[in-house]
């Protein structure tokens, strides 16, 4: 199977249109325009009923204690942690594709809602219902897709990793408010194939991207 984008290309940079926050010259860093990418699939095995997928960011620091400061940078040897961004399911394979902007399309404080989602599928919560907890501006349950904003001073880029799952049954076995780590251990056993697009992403001005 294949996982393609018109949005995305396979070990560039994701468009600043598709992060949450994009380079700024005076603050850093803004809310950017957070629309989910288009996505398309062919080739998918025989016996796929629905598909899943799934946006995380493997690089997200370990510890925050240093992010965004400007008097220095977060280390590339500082252990990194998984950020979900994106977890969808119950996608109808004779779709063929999703468009950009169906699923995200700006920046939503406290959250868009859910589960429920466009073309009957279902979103789980994302890794900033976490990271805002204790903001009295964003804090709330991220349902659905929202971009990256890593650390404006991380030393290096992060990764934004779309892969995409066929599954051997019509509903992903998750119910709820499911989170990154739920839904991999649950489509365990019932994946008949995967596919993945990789891109960057920094807000470091001296870090490239792509």
């Amino acid at each position: 199977m294949r996982l393609i984008s018109e949005s995305l290309e396979e070990g560039g940079a994701l468009p600043e249109r598709c992060a949450f926050c994009a380079r700024d010259a005076q603050a850093h860093a803004r809310y950017g325009r957070n629309r989910s990418p288009h996505l398309g699939w062919e080739g998918l095995p025989p016996g796929t009923r629905s598909l899943a997928l799934v946006c995380h960011d493997p690089d997200a620091p370990s510890q925050l204690g240093d992010a965004n400061r400007g008097d220095r940078e977060i280390p590339a040897d500082l252990p990194r942690l998984d950020f979900f961004h994106w977890l969808l399911v119950d996608l109808d394979p004779a779709l063929g594709a999703i468009p950009e902007g169906a699923f995200a399309d700006g920046v939503v404080a406290g959250g868009k809602p859910g589960p429920e989602a466009p073309y009957g599928a279902r979103q789980g919560v994302n890794s900033y219902t976490e990271l805002f907890a204790g903001s009295a501006e964003m804090a709330g349950t991220y349902f659905g897709y929202d971009g990256p904003c890593p650390p404006w001073n991380d030393s290096i880029p992060h990764r934004c990793v779309f892969t995409l799952y066929a599954l051997d049954c019509p509903r992903a076995p998750v119910a709820g408010a499911f989170g990154g780590e739920a839904l991999l251990a649950a489509l365990r056993g019932r994946l008949l194939g995967q596919a993945a697009i990789t891109v960057a992403y920094s807000l470091n001005p001296r870090v490239p991207a792509g």
